[in-house]
């Protein structure tokens, strides 16, 4: 019995906690890992294919002040929002024991949280209206106070769910609140709404996306308590709000002093390119993050279970990632001429330095997962303030060349230093150590490496070829083959072949369950 309860409450109790209990999880934790990951990235492809549409539908119906003045506000509410969060919703998904009350106290501290920064972003409007000289930003950032209310409401429902590793209802709910706020803004912008549609768009999918997750997650909070043991929460989540808010900083770095001295031409061009880099790259690694993060968090407390898990999910993402960077760098050019136009032609060779780093950086975009799940945040804070420094000296040594020289040094100071440390670092403590990460990308690494030589000797027969469609898919189909034929070379890269053949086969088997051993 719980200690200060009578046996009339005790059952009360008990079923309140089952929201946070994960025993159950265990004997299956393979499949759900896999048919979760299969389910996520399903849907994130679908989202990313809407999303596409729905931009371009909306482009059609707004002009290009109306997404300026969004632009306006959206710094200030991506800096913002990370402190809403505060990391406690990523302890909600990793602790191993959790109950009722803390997790009511930590979502009144999320409240606490959204609502003071809705007062913040709200009376930020008139000081963004003043620096714009624009005062229609009053009334944006008023909607988009709002709508961080409405995310408030959603934070630690969507954490249980996670956590009990529910990732169809997630999807489910995203999707719905997807297609809901799209048609919302279509309607708006249709009857003459302007930037207001896309302020409703984001306040109707906030909104709904909350009202589903608690319709999803049936628990629903107490009142906040003290002495339960949340100092070690409240830690590990400012750990990791810091590592956050030193990475936003180094991100965002490069556009500030590449628009301060070289002005908004230069800018277009860099930041084109790091987001046509970035979207794929975020398309696999967003839901990946979302199932491994649960997955891990349960296997904590079986550290060579945890090894060998971390180690298949780090082996399926390089399998694609590593491959698709070859072919980006290798076919730059092509690909800016087709998805751009001939204006954005410099792009290209921004796009290929920048793909020097999207080969590694899937891979220690992962790292953050080991340190969250094995509680070791502050850590996390730490290579935050290190990896930070050494993105800005390598940002501020590149500038003297333009946006040229700043993606040519950030990408060989990622690569080069950055990575190794990080590897260094993470690989100190942990069932996962240094050797592995050099082990595990081993093989695709030199698939990456023959498949883009390959490519770029081929360059010039491919350039004969009219069509530039018809260029990259003889691209693709060089990079496919010429990978798998690698990999089959290799002794390991053969059973990270036949490890990605089993888990599809897991994926397809009616009833999948974790293998027992032979008898």
């Amino acid at each position: 019995m719980i200690p200060g309860t009578s046996k009339q409450q005790q059952p009360v109790l008990d079923d309140e906690n089952s929201h946070f209990r994960t025993d159950h999880l265990q004997d299956d934790l393979g499949g759900r890992s896999a048919r979760g990951g299969a389910v996520t990235l399903s849907a994130q492809v679908f989202k990313f294919v809407f999303s596409t549409v729905a931009t371009i539908v909306l482009a059609r119906l707004l002009t290009p002040e109306d997404y300026g003045l969004i632009g306006m506000v959206a710094i200030l509410i991506n800096f913002v929002g990370m402190f809403q969060y505060l990391g406690l919703s990523t302890a909600t998904v990793k602790w191993s024991e959790l109950n009722h009350q803390q997790v009511s106290t930590l979502f009144w501290v999320n409240m606490a949280l959204s609502v003071a920064i809705m007062l913040v972003t709200i009376g930020s409007g008139p000081l963004l209206a003043w620096f714009y000289k624009e005062p229609r930003l009053i009334g944006i950032t008023t909607g988009y106070g709002i709508t961080i209310l409405f995310a408030g409401l959603a934070i630690q429902h969507e954490a249980i769910l996670t956590r009990q590793m529910r990732f169809a209802a997630i999807v489910i709910v995203e999707v719905v609140a997807l297609l809901i706020g799209f048609i919302s803004a279509v309607v708006a912008a249709w009857q003459g709404a302007g930037y207001w549609a896309l302020v409703l768009n984001q306040m109707v999918m906030t909104l709904i996306t909350a009202i589903g997750v608690w319709v999803a997650c049936r628990w629903r909070p107490g009142l906040p308590a003290r002495g339960i043991g949340m100092r070690s929460m409240l830690s590990y989540g400012g750990n990791l709000t810091g590592f956050n808010v030193m990475t936003f900083f180094s991100r965002n770095l490069d556009n500030a002093l590449i628009g301060k001295f070289w002005g908004p031409a230069q800018l277009g061009v860099y930041s084109r390119a790091y987001q046509m880099l970035l979207m794929p790259m975020q398309q696999i690694n967003a839901p990946l993050a979302a199932v491994a993060v649960p997955t891990l968090s349960r296997l904590a407390d079986s550290p060579e279970r945890y090894r060998v898990a971390y180690l298949k999910i780090l082996e399926k993402i390089v399998m694609i990632t590593m491959p698709l960077a070859a072919l980006m760098i290798a076919t730059s050019d092509w690909m800016v001429l087709l998805l751009l136009g001939p204006q954005w032609r410099e792009t290209g060779r921004i796009f290929m330095l920048l793909g020097i780093a999207a080969m590694i950086q899937p891979v220690t975009k992962t790292a953050w997962w080991l340190f969250s799940t094995q509680g070791r945040t502050r850590e996390l804070f730490h290579w935050g303030l290190l990896g930070g420094a050494i993105a800005i000296v390598s940002i501020v040594a590149g500038l003297p060349w333009g946006a040229t020289g700043v993606a040519a040094s950030y990408a060989v100071t990622d690569l080069c230093v950055a990575t190794p440390l990080l590897f260094w670092y993470v690989g100190r403590r942990g069932p996962v150590r240094t050797i592995d990460f050099y082990r595990t990308i081993a093989p695709v690494s030199a698939a990456s490496m023959c498949s883009l030589a390959t490519l770029l000797l081929c360059r010039s027969w491919l350039n004969a070829v009219p069509s530039l469609f018809a260029r990259l898919s003889i691209a693709f189909g060089i990079t496919v083959a010429v990978s798998l034929l690698i990999m089959s070379a290799l002794p390991a890269g053969r059973l990270a072949m036949r490890s990605l053949k089993d888990t599809l086969l897991l994926l397809l088997k009616r009833n999948p369950s974790v293998a027992e051993p032979a008898k």
